[in-house]
């Protein structure tokens, strides 16, 4: 069974920083594609960053220069390092991992940023 487990979202202020991490269990793969998303109620969930096991990122606008996605060596954990945080950045933000063409889900992790 596929899991993804995340940890490390809280309250900060504007400006600060946070690094989400999420933890993949029960797959292998040779190629995959790690992200992260986020949501806010009442709108859809938005791409904020995504890895692939190449190497090639891609970022929002919003989050570039800010935000930065990694994973781990084993690639059995990937990170999301977010500074210099703004009050539009207050979100649930879920990690993904898209492999074989499916996607798994982390169950999502709350990111308050007050002004």
């Amino acid at each position: 069974q596929v899991q993804l487990v995340e940890s490390g979202g809280g309250s900060v202020q504007a400006g600060g920083s946070l690094r989400l991490s999420c933890t993949v269990q029960g797959i292998r793969f040779n190629f995959a594609v790690f992200g992260w998303y986020r949501q806010v109620p009442g709108k859809e969930r938005e791409l904020v960053a995504i890895l692939g096991t190449n190497g090639y990122t891609s970022y929002a606008d919003p989050v570039k220069g800010r935000f930065t996605i990694s994973t781990n060596t084993a690639k059995t954990t990937m990170y999301l390092q977010m500074n210099s945080l703004r009050p539009e950045d207050t979100s649930v933000y879920y990690c993904n991992l898209n492999s074989g063409g499916k996607d798994y889900w982390g169950q999502g992790t709350q990111v308050t940023v007050s002004a």
